[in-house]
């Protein structure tokens, strides 16, 4: 049932000690993770003038983080939040510098494509590091889902504004200013976020030797596969919108219907976080990737914008908190000395999905025409939706077992 009061509910979270102080300069420092996808490809096509070389260059960027993110996040649990932080951003600074001096003299192709994927590689992790602070703080109370919730509220504010801020200084001045501007947001957000000592954990001795270890325990790779499939979704929508509005003659529409999902999806994390559920989280994340998949096969029937708007909206209700109950799950499956760790392999993993997703529904797209690529994200959540029903018991801890017990067995 729905507690009394849902402001009360986030502002209880919110008012936690010290979160402010850690959640403005968070802030500041993930949207323009938000933005470095778009930005490479808009930066490396205004260079190039090819839209082929900019998709390699922005999908470099987006997958390196997934390979390179559990690594920060184990080093993160290990030395400490600040000490891995503060080296980070510095050589995302020099990398992302880097490409935007090569873009401004138009240099060759390769050289783009490497320093994007190294701009994406030392992008801070702000946010896995930020849900750590939560469940360092609040513990495994019920006050931890709606704090998840309010983090996947935030992850969409900024993947909804940061588009269009990047867009529009790119559009007004050029590529190299907005990126420029990101890079100037990333550096002080995470310099002063990593300065924040309150709710940061303390460094533990990790008992893994490396981050696969991490992805042996208990549900990790389950949650992992499930959250490869949420990005297929982001992904393909992204190629689906685009192409399906240009193919009606209302190009301009794509971005009033992403829009659509995108607040649908506010709206859905915002009630699904003050919700007391009765149900299983394992059950919960099950039903919510099924949920998925019929809401989004209705996209595949949509033979004008009405029923687009529609089943862009349903699908963005649902997704939200199976992203939540993802979170949620894994905070209870795994010690903290591997927490941060292990939330960069869900974000990385979504990353993954994403550049899939555009990769197969623009394939898709160009053979068969633009309402195939609505057909990828009800198969792949579908599958999602049957690979956690399968391997339930793998997402309940085992009485009498603990987390850190697996993880020596995993090392």
């Amino acid at each position: 049932m729905l507690d009394g009061d849902l402001l009360k509910s986030y502002l209880a979270v919110l008012s936690t000690p010290g979160a402010w102080r850690f959640l403005l300069p968070a802030l500041a420092a993930r949207l323009p993770y938000a933005m470095l996808q778009l930005g490479v490809l808009l930066l490396v096509q205004w260079s190039t003038g090819s839209y082929g070389v900019a998709g390699v260059a922005a999908a470099a960027a987006a997958v390196a983080p997934a390979l390179i993110g559990p690594r920060i996040g184990g080093l993160a649990d290990r030395y400490g939040q600040a000490k891995v932080l503060v080296p980070q951003v510095v050589a995302h600074a020099v990398a992302l510098g880097t490409l935007l001096a090569l873009a401004s003299a138009h240099a060759s192709a390769v050289s783009l494509v490497v320093v994007s994927a190294l701009a994406g590689a030392t992008m801070p992790q702000v946010g896995s590091m930020v849900r750590a602070r939560w469940a360092h703080v609040l513990g495994r109370s019920d006050r931890l889902n709606t704090a998840f919730a309010l983090e996947s509220i935030t992850d969409e504010l900024t993947f909804t504004l940061a588009p269009v801020l990047l867009v529009a200084i790119s559009t007004g001045f050029s590529p190299v200013w907005a990126l420029s501007g990101a890079l100037v947001m990333v550096v002080v957000g995470t310099l002063v976020f990593a300065g924040v000592r309150g709710g940061a954990p303390e460094p533990m001795p990790v008992r893994v030797r490396s981050g696969r270890g991490v992805l042996r325990l208990r549900g990790v790779a389950v949650l992992a596969g499930a959250f490869v499939a949420l990005g297929t979704v982001f992904g393909s929508l992204q190629v689906g919108v685009t192409s399906y509005t240009a193919a009606l003659g209302q190009a301009g529409a794509a971005g009033p219907v992403y829009a659509s999902f995108s607040g649908a999806s506010f709206v859905g994390g915002l009630l699904y976080g003050v919700v007391r559920w009765r149900i299983g989280a394992p059950a919960r994340l099950a039903a919510a990737l099924g949920l998925l998949s019929a809401a989004t096969v209705a996209l595949t029937l949509a033979g004008s914008l009405p029923p687009l708007y529609a089943g862009a909206a349903v699908a963005g209700f649902v997704i939200a908190p199976a992203a939540i109950t993802g979170y949620t799950l894994l905070e209870s499956l795994v010690p903290a000395e591997v927490r941060t760790e292990a939330f960069t392999w869900l974000n990385g993993s979504v990353g993954v999905g994403v550049a899939a997703g555009a990769a197969v529904a623009g394939q898709l797209v160009d053979r068969f025409g633009a309402t195939f690529a609505f057909l990828v994200p009800p198969v792949t959540s579908g599958l999602a939706a049957l690979l956690v029903l399968v391997l339930l018991r793998r997402l309940r801890p085992v009485a009498g077992s603990s987390p850190a017990r697996e993880l020596v067995a995993a090392a």
